[in-house]
């Protein structure tokens, strides 16, 4: 076969792959850019919608779990001390995904780990999705037994499998249901915590002097370190308000106050929502515990349907407890589904070249979350949070570090977030190094290698580890494998005036789409424009840009 004969091939196979992305009916922009002309939500509505996902019964579980081992004071400083960590690192990913339209994935590719690298931390996103789909489902299923009389195994399945008909529609459904359900699931969860707290303020006593299981009440390093490791856990949750986030309006003068205002609300801001809800669930958990006993006390079924239970009839307890329990799981667990599909698909395609449709990850994702709840996972959730939380405290510090100092102080990062293939090296050693660094190490304190005194730090040496070797990464290879080229082949600029991705529209010659400037590179084989798309699909590399190493300058 000729070279010409080659090519052609090779662009039928691109094309062939990129037209079934770029047609995706869930209008979900998997692998890329989001759009101007598909952003036209205002910012708050965006912002609702984000907030709509972290509606989630697992932190009341959480803070109970925590506050039963390790009494009320511990579990308080513990949630404190995650959430400030949270809100640290969550802001700058925030404001990058919104900035530049951008999901989590596309920002770790620029800011320390390359096009491939990336891949590692988008499987570790994939498994949070599905740890905590597995988590919701199962307190779902406790709900549908203890209202419905369903067995665990069937609770299971059915809310594995009504999620579906919801995650299919992407951002459109999903804005409109998490507006719509909100204010009945914040009335739900406030009004029984706000009426026991004025019916019976002795329930605050009780509640602030619980010693646990496991001290005498004492406020201890350790016993804080074991809590804020098992709420770190949590950290990869700002990779799901991106998602959302992703699809802001353009930043200008005229919105700016309400822009900042959801950002920060529906990005780092889920967390103290989160710590809240965590220390709920401690409160409810020391206010039941008599009742239900140990055991049964995390369970947020039980302790929403203790608090009904002092305030309204008895016929209408479980019935409401239950409406909670379903509302909040719907909400979260669309959210878990849609991000993990998005990020399945995203890894898969980068390795093997091939668009197989968003919607097999999104069964896929499902199929882990349904293996895990069969195997009664939220019986040794502890276990399984605190281990995954030194991955998930290793990356998001490690690319908040990278946006931070690397790119804003040291001027090492390129200020602008890369993300299309050819303009960056295929594995950036800084994040790689760094993540790799600081999740081994960590993983191993918490399996007690170094010894039963260090265990209780894994999650503070994940996060110190990251923040020193990201930067020291980036000194020791002089940033010299952040971009593999600077220079797109382009003329038109990729920002506007206001420095917004800009919304001019330029014609794929192999997929013969519109794609909007960021999108799209110039193709080395043609001569003319090809997107990202058809980068990604591109088995052989016959449209990727060759390397060019970029002055210092460029690189900032």
């Amino acid at each position: 076969m000729s070279t010409t004969e080659s090519r052609q091939t090779t662009t039928h196979t691109t094309k062939t792959a990129a037209d079934q992305a770029a047609k995706e009916t869930l209008e979900d922009y998997t692998l890329r850019f989001a759009p101007r002309s598909y952003r036209r939500w205002t910012p708050m509505v965006v912002a609702t919608t984000a907030l709509g996902g972290i509606a989630y019964m697992a932190d009341f579980s959480i803070g109970a779990g925590i506050g039963l081992a390790h009494g009320t004071g511990n579990a308080l400083v513990a949630i404190t001390a995650a959430a400030v960590v949270i809100f640290i690192t969550g802001f700058p990913l925030a404001y990058y995904g919104a900035r530049y339209n951008i999901d989590l994935d596309l920002i770790t590719r620029g800011s320390g780990f390359g096009y491939y690298g990336s891949v590692l931390t988008s499987i570790i996103f994939a498994s949070f999705t599905f740890i905590f789909f597995a988590l919701e489902g199962s307190i779902m299923a406790q709900g549908l037994e203890l209202g419905l009389g369903l067995p665990l195994w069937l609770g299971y399945a059915v809310s594995t499998l009504m999620v579906i008909p919801l995650v299919v529609y992407g951002m459109k459904a999903l804005s409109k249901l998490q507006v719509w359900t909100t204010p009945i699931w914040l009335l739900l969860m406030v009004g029984p915590l706000v009426y026991l707290i004025a019916n019976d303020p002795g329930t605050v006593d009780r509640f602030l002097a619980y010693p646990g299981t496991t001290g005498d009440g004492a406020v201890n390093t350790a016993s804080v370190m074991l809590g804020a490791g098992v709420c770190l856990s949590l950290i990869a949750q700002i990779g799901e308000q991106i998602d959302y986030l992703r699809f802001m309006p353009p930043k200008t003068e005229a919105n700016k106050r309400s822009w900042w205002t959801a950002v920060v609300m529906a990005g780092p801001g889920w967390v103290v929502l989160g710590a809240l809800k965590q220390a709920i669930g401690v409160f409810l958990a020391v206010y039941i515990i008599a009742e239900v006993g140990p055991a049964a006390a995390p369970e947020p079924i039980q302790q929403f349907r203790s608090a009904f239970d002092a305030m309204m009839p008895g016929w209408l307890v479980i019935p409401l407890a239950v409406v909670l329990v379903v509302i909040s799981q719907i909400k979260i667990n669309v959210t878990n589904a849609y991000s993990g599909s998005l990020a399945w698909t995203n890894s898969f395609t980068r390795v093997t070249g091939r668009y197989p449709g968003r919607m097999i990850f999104v069964l896929v994702n499902l199929a882990f979350a349904l293996a895990l709840m069969e195997a009664d996972m939220f019986s040794f959730l502890g276990g399984i949070l605190g281990f995954y939380s030194n991955c998930a405290i290793a990356w998001v510090v490690t690319v908040a570090t990278d946006i931070g100092i690397n790119k804003y102080v040291l001027k090492l990062s390129p200020l602008q977030p890369e993300f299309r293939r050819g303009m960056l090296h295929a594995v950036n050693p800084v994040g790689v190094v760094a993540f790799l660094a600081a999740s081994g190490l960590s993983i191993a304190m918490y399996f007690h290698v170094l010894g039963d005194t260090l265990q209780p730090y894994s999650p503070v040496a994940a996060a110190v580890i990251a923040f020193v070797v990201t930067p020291l990464m980036a000194v020791v290879t002089k940033g010299r494998y952040y971009l593999r080229r600077a220079d797109d082949g382009i003329g038109e600029p990729l920002l506007d005036t206001d420095g917004n991705p800009s919304g001019v529209t330029l014609d794929c010659h192999v997929c013969r789409q519109p794609y909007e400037r960021p999108d799209v590179t110039a193709c080395v084989t043609h001569g003319a424009v090809v997107c990202s798309l058809c980068l990604s699909t591109d088995k052989v590399g016959d449209h990727v840009l060759p390397a060019a190493e970029p002055r210092a300058a460029d690189r900032h």
